[in-house]
């Protein structure tokens, strides 16, 4: 009877012990193990990151660290971390954390456009992705891969079409200009390529006169009138007279592309450099910054008229006056210089 009654308690501390172990490892692993202040964190986990790293991580966000990792080395993720970026929501449970992290790595939406430089681009993209700033500039500059796409680097930026692009968060210098070389083939399609043609420029050419037209107006319904002067230019063998082409040949020559010009002086017109459309007939040697789709699309579609001369309208901001001959065109600039001395404008 006492032994009987020994064994019946060696079973019941048993069932106790097992049914302590087993709240203990549903606790674990099922018992929301996140606390922090908002519905969501996102948690970077970078390329080359040691499951410690990971844990350092989301030290701040977890109720309990040493249950996490329990349960990350029992499902085998301590040895298989991935890198990438991770949408964490308040409430999950360590499993579910784990699951996450094995195969949650979620792509980020990368925008880009307006830049004026490589190294404005590489910066851009660097506040979006892994890869830092440095390695997307030295990849854009690759004289290898430049050379293969019949490239330069005064022309390269125009490799990269302004738009939304979906990416996971961990991908190279390299993978991005592949993908971005992929993106800008889509983008010159047949019937792009074809009015290309039709209009005598090529894609470089085209990127490079909508990078102007871009500088000359916000305003997208005017685009294509805009685009139409300076082909009107263009094909009668006249300079472009571009003034935002000789605010970055300054920019350039200074190498301060912050600088702020908002007036462009007679003196500027004699600055030397192939940029400057006023001194030179040839188009300059790349775009003079990023142009958006619309800007490409309007010189593609520019506005067939007679136009050959605008300056920007006083009495209508944001938009140009238009004319067809010198004449016209000297009384509207005498308006809009008045205009500019009443503003204080010098520079």
């Amino acid at each position: 009877m006492y032994i009987r009654k020994i064994l019946i308690a060696i079973v019941i501390l048993g069932l106790i012990a097992f049914g302590i172990f087993g709240y203990y490892v549903y606790n674990s692993v099922f018992s929301s193990n996140t606390e922090f202040d908002s519905k969501e964190e996102i948690v970077y986990i970078p390329t080359g990151a040691t499951f410690q790293s990971v844990l350092d991580s989301l030290q701040p966000l977890l109720k309990d660290v040493e249950s996490f990792s329990l349960v990350a080395q029992k499902k085998g993720y301590s040895n298989r971390v991935r890198p990438g970026r991770y949408l964490l929501k308040n409430g999950m449970n360590n499993n579910e954390l784990v699951n996450q992290l094995r195969i949650g790595n979620k792509p980020v939406k990368v925008i880009f456009n307006n830049q004026e430089r490589l190294e404005d681009l590489a910066g851009r993209i660097s506040s979006q992705i892994e890869a830092d700033s440095a390695d997307l500039l030295e990849s854009f500059k690759n004289e290898e891969f430049l050379k293969q796409n019949e490239l330069d680097r005064r022309n390269a930026l125009g490799l990269y079409i302004p738009n939304q692009y979906e990416f996971y968060w961990n991908t190279s210098a390299e993978e991005f200009q592949e993908r971005m070389k992929k993106e800008y083939d889509r983008f010159w399609s047949e019937t792009r390529l074809r009015k290309a043609e039709k209009i005598g420029l090529t894609p470089k050419e085209v990127i490079t006169v909508a990078s102007i037209v871009q500088k000359e107006t916000a305003k997208v319904d005017e685009r294509p009138k805009v685009a139409g002067v300076y082909m009107n230019r263009y094909k009668n063998g006249w300079k472009l007279d571009a003034d935002p082409t000789v605010i970055y040949a300054i920019k350039e020559k200074t190498g301060n592309f912050d600088t702020i010009i908002k007036r462009v002086l007679y003196k500027d017109l004699e600055i030397d450099s192939p940029y400057n459309t006023y001194k030179y007939r040839q188009l300059p040697p790349g775009p003079i910054s990023m142009p958006d789709i619309s800007s490409i699309d309007a010189v593609l579609n520019y506005e067939d008229h007679d136009y050959f001369y605008f300056v920007a309208d006083v009495q209508n901001f944001g938009y140009h006056k238009f004319a067809e001959n010198l004449a016209q065109h000297n009384r509207n600039k005498q308006e809009y210089v008045r205009w500019i001395n009443r503003q204080g404008i010098k520079r």
